[in-house]
């Protein structure tokens, strides 16, 4: 089991950078995490991914360099570092625990965030 809390949302102007944070009680060190985002009247969307030990990520394309994942298993967070936000990157941002074999899809995570909100303003 683990809870999963996000911070570091708000509002920023294009060009601007944000680093959010998911903070997490439970066995965090055990699970990867995943990053979605979810814009206003569209489905939610993978940003990007993290296996339990941080060797290893994976990032949507729309990503393009912009974004970095990262985690710090002795602080039970994990972090995404967002640079260059443009406007279309405005959406509620969520952390995700869990196990996927695919890590893109939403529902092979079994922990959620209640999402923090991100507003990119041109």
């Amino acid at each position: 089991q683990v809870q999963l809390e996000e911070s570091g949302g708000g509002l920023v102007q294009a060009g601007g950078s944000l680093r959010l944070s998911c903070a997490a009680s439970g066995t965090f060190s055990s699970y990867a995490m995943g990053w979605f985002r979810q814009a206003l009247g569209k489905e939610r969307e993978f940003v990007g991914y993290i296996n339990w030990s941080g060797v290893s990520t994976h990032y949507a394309d729309f990503v393009k360099g912009r974004f970095t994942i990262s985690r710090d298993n002795a602080k039970n967070t994990a972090y995404l570092q967002m640079n260059s936000l443009q406007p279309e990157d405005t959406a509620v941002y969520y952390c995700a625990a869990g196990r996927p074999n695919i890590h893109t899809n939403p529902l092979q995570y079994g922990y959620w965030g209640q999402g923090t909100q991100v507003t990119v303003s041109s």
